[in-house]
């Protein structure tokens, strides 16, 4: 048995952060159930990267395996009255629409809440359901610029350089997760439901609890170095370096063991807090320049050997055939009916009684409609005369 398993989950997101934390509800053991379009969600048609699948897009496909989908048209009378329906046997409700589409559309939380008092009601959205920014787009890349993370790294007067991945997408989708459970535990405890807010700018704000103390309560300011440095409060160096056929990554070293390992006999005089900090980019410079001499798996023995801290630059490539992540497990292979066989990343929390597992791949549109409302206790004729208004069992 999982952990969750006998909630039901009701998801009515779109794009990453949502869905990304309707299918950990999932991996946990939840019954998530999608709620889409009859034409699917938009981002099965848009696929990230490119990359497309045979039925389902790659982008799809990571974003909502343990799901069934139930296609339907909240836009009309019986798209509502089967939503009703649903909403009062339902445990959790996720949605991430644009401002007031909750509303018209009869799903927000005051109109749940009716139904289902005990409903943990949760609400994503950019930059909050109301304020000035409200109708915003919440897009990751915009979040991270507006979130002063970008201008913690990176060369003065550059422009700085966005994360790799979509960052607040996840860490937002990660927030919600970790809201539902909460909620779920206050209402084991009482019986309550309640309305869980979540938004992607106090979530990437949040993240950041250490960088905006030091500058809210200490007053540093955030002042980036002619030098690339990793960080504008950690000492020098820290930051990515090119080695003879790669790049390498060294966080604080101590600059004795550091000119030890670099044969630098000037590093040995300078100290660790006054030269670190006062002399970062000229402390950054040498190291730069005495790296491309070696390989980084050189580097990598000679930093181990003087107990400095060092990683390799990899790419996806170097991660997936790493032997720590094969140990670990970390990526989890199944069969999907149209897809074939699907590696993706797994489950980043283990547990030892209950662990994690995948039910089922990401669904085709409508795959488990007449499924989903006959559990809800429509009947055959119930389920043709809702006509046009919901897609019925699309199969692989």
């Amino acid at each position: 048995m999982t952990i969750l398993n006998g909630y039901k989950v009701l998801d009515c997101s779109i794009a990453m952060a949502g869905p990304f934390a309707a299918q950990r509800l999932g991996d946990l053991g939840a019954d998530v159930v999608k709620i889409e379009p009859v034409n699917g969600e938009w981002q099965r048609h848009m696929p990230a990267g490119g990359a497309n699948g045979n039925r389902i897009n790659v982008s799809f496909l990571s974003l909502n395996r343990n799901k069934r989908s139930l296609a339907v048209n909240l836009k009309s009378e019986p798209g509502r009255e089967i939503i009703r329906r649903l909403v009062a046997e339902a445990d959790v409700f996720i949605q991430n629409y644009r401002p007031g589409v909750a509303q018209r559309l009869g799903v927000d939380y005051e109109s749940l809440a009716e139904i289902n008092p005990s409903l943990i009601y949760v609400s994503m959205s950019g930059f909050g359901e109301d304020g000035p920014y409200a109708r915003r787009p919440g897009q990751d890349l915009l979040l991270q610029a507006m979130s002063g993370a970008m201008l913690s790294s990176g060369r003065e007067g550059e422009a700085p350089q966005p994360a790799g991945q979509y960052l607040v997408d996840a860490v937002t989708a990660y927030t919600a997760f970790e809201g539902v459970l909460a909620a779920l535990l206050h209402r084991e405890r009482t019986g309550e439901g309640q309305k869980v807010e979540v938004n992607m700018l106090d979530a990437i704000t949040t993240l950041q609890m250490q960088e905006l103390s030091v500058f809210t309560v200490a007053g540093k300011p955030q002042q980036r170095s002619a030098e690339p440095h990793g960080h504008v409060y950690i000492r020098s160096p820290y930051g990515v370096f090119a080695t003879r056929d790669g790049f390498i990554a060294l966080a604080m070293p101590d600059l004795k063991q550091l000119s030890a390992a670099l044969e630098q006999p000037q590093l040995a005089e300078m100290d660790d807090e006054q030269d670190g900090w006062n002399n970062r980019d000229q402390l950054f410079r040498l190291v730069r320049e005495a790296l491309p001499i070696r390989d980084t798996e050189e580097w990598m023995a000679r930093f181990e050997e003087h107990g400095i801290w060092a990683a390799p630059v990899y790419g996806y490539a170097d991660l997936v055939s790493d032997p720590q992540i094969a140990h670990n497990a970390t990526f989890v292979e199944y069969d999907h009916p149209t897809e074939g066989r699907v590696k993706t990343p797994g489950f980043p929390i283990r547990f030892s009684k209950t662990p994690s597992r995948i039910a089922r791949g990401a669904p085709l549109a409508g795959e488990h409609s007449e499924e989903i409302l006959r559990e809800a206790g429509f009947s055959d004729a119930d389920i043709t005369a809702f006509g046009d208004a919901i897609l019925r069992g699309e199969r692989p």
